[in-house]
């Protein structure tokens, strides 16, 4: 592993939070962090490595960003980033086609499986991503 540059890393959060936010107690709000941790990053000492993660999503980076600074890299704008280039979302699954497309895979990789533990696991799999948002309701 590389040797990490944390003075590198301060300057570049402070520069970006500084773009963003108006005060490091905002920025540490958005990112779940207490604001003395949040000093800690911009000051250039060492933090856990998920405190990287919070300030990579409140900054609008890719989780890991903070620590490829560090390394000598540069941060990758993250889902929430507002990059014009990046893919749009992807519309929500349709229930009956996650269905069909969830009972054909375990179908095949449970050919001995019982019809009816593979129908319950379909069912189970488009609740859960319903609930997750991820399926369109169809009703």
């Amino acid at each position: 592993m590389a040797t990490r540059d944390l003075g590198r890393l301060a300057k570049t959060v402070k520069a970006h939070r500084l773009q963003q936010y108006p005060s490091r107690d905002a920025a540490a709000e958005a990112a779940g962090i207490t604001r003395n941790t949040w000093k800690r990053v911009e000051e250039g000492q060492e933090v856990r490595e998920s405190t990287y993660g919070k300030v990579d999503k409140a900054l609008g980076w890719a989780i890991g960003s903070c620590l490829a600074i560090a390394e000598g890299g540069e941060p990758a704008l993250g889902a929430e980033g507002g990059d014009p280039t990046a893919a749009a979302p992807a519309p929500p699954l349709n229930a009956d086609a996650l269905r069909r497309a969830a009972f054909e895979a375990a179908r095949a990789t449970l050919p001995s499986a019982p019809i009816g533990d593979i129908d319950a696991f379909s069912d189970e799999l488009v609740e859960v991503l319903r609930r997750a948002g991820q399926v369109a309701d169809t009703s």
